[in-house]
Formats: C-alpha cells, structure tokens, sequence
C-alpha cells in the first residue's frame, strides 16, 4: 500500500505577494491541506533559502543569480520574513520543514532522506510556481520513482497558459493530475 506525502512547496509570503493574483487559491491550498491532515497524510513544507551572502549561488545561474544580485539591494532569501510560509496555510509543529536550495524541491535539500525514512512512496505536489518547484520536483520524483499526484489548483504561475499545457499536456505523462475537490473525495 502506498504511503503518501502532501508536499507544500515555495508557498512563502514573500513569493505568495509575487503571484497574489487568485485571491482564491490560498484558501483552496488550506482545504487541501486540512484533508491530508484528515487522512493522516504528512504535510511537508518546502522553502527556499540561502545563508547571508549567498555562499551556495554561482553568479553562473541565471535564475539564482539575479536573487543574489537584487538580494544585495536589500531583498532575497536570507532573512526570516523572506523564508516564511504565508501565514494562512502556515505549517504546525508535527510538519516538517524542508529548505531547498535551487528550483526542484530536492537540490540541496534532505527532502529525499526525510521521504525515505518515513517510507514515503508517493507525493502530491501543490506550489508557486507551476513552471518553477512543481515541475522541477516532478521530473525528478519520477525519476526517483515516486508515485505522483499534481493538484493543478494547488498549483500557480505567473503565465496561465503555461501552466495549463504543463497540468493538462506535460504533467500527465508523468502523474495523476487531479483538481483539490477531485483529490479530496479520495484522500
């Protein structure tokens, strides 16, 4: 029987503020929650952050490396505030916690050995932003085997379009792609 895990990824205030435009979909992503919590389902918080200084960013990367450099004006992943989940899905003590260092939820993070020693076989993956930890996360759970159900309306991007090729078109080939009420009636 499969063992499951509710994976909550990159939902941080400071990111949620980026992609605020569905006023809706934190309270979607909090029903969801409370019924992996009700089905006894582990719920595992994902955040990015980095040390002061930003010792783990090439100037290399394009992505990171453009935090970096705004991060020197006075913003970034460094501080508290920035790392926090957003207060309305905010995680409970019994939750773990899971700091990643790049896109997919497990670079230079201890996600797969915190899934292994609870005997994690499967995720849902919910997060901001679809093109971004989502889909970074699921190709590599894939290929780490593990079984997958994407909730595309737990799920946001900045580009609507592309987040609906990757729910109805990319995603599938790879995992159970299911609304939050679909994935509820089941879990």
């Amino acid at each position: 029987m499969a063992k499951s895990a509710f994976l909550v990824m990159d939902v941080q205030r400071t990111i949620v503020e980026r992609f605020g435009d569905d006023p809706g979909y934190l309270p979607r992503l909090r029903r969801a929650i409370d019924a992996a919590r009700a089905a006894g389902i582990p719920v595992i918080y994902v955040v990015v952050g980095f040390r002061p200084g930003y010792p783990e960013i090439s100037p290399r990367n394009k992505t990171f490396g453009q935090i970096a450099a705004r991060a020197s004006a006075g913003g970034g992943f460094t501080d508290e505030r920035a790392t926090e989940v957003h207060p309305d899905v905010a995680p409970r003590p019994e939750d773990v916690i899971v700091t990643k260092k790049r896109v997919s939820a497990f670079a230079g993070s201890d996600l797969d050995m915190v899934l292994r020693a609870a005997g994690i076989d499967s995720l849902v993956l919910t997060g901001i932003a679809t093109s971004g930890v989502v889909l970074s996360t699921l190709r590599q759970a894939a290929d780490l085997d593990f079984a997958l159900t994407v909730l595309a309306d737990g799920c946001l991007d900045s580009d609507a379009e592309v987040h609906r090729v990757l729910t109805e078109k990319v995603f599938p080939r790879q995992a159970d792609v299911v609304t939050i009420d679909e994935w509820i009636k089941t879990a």
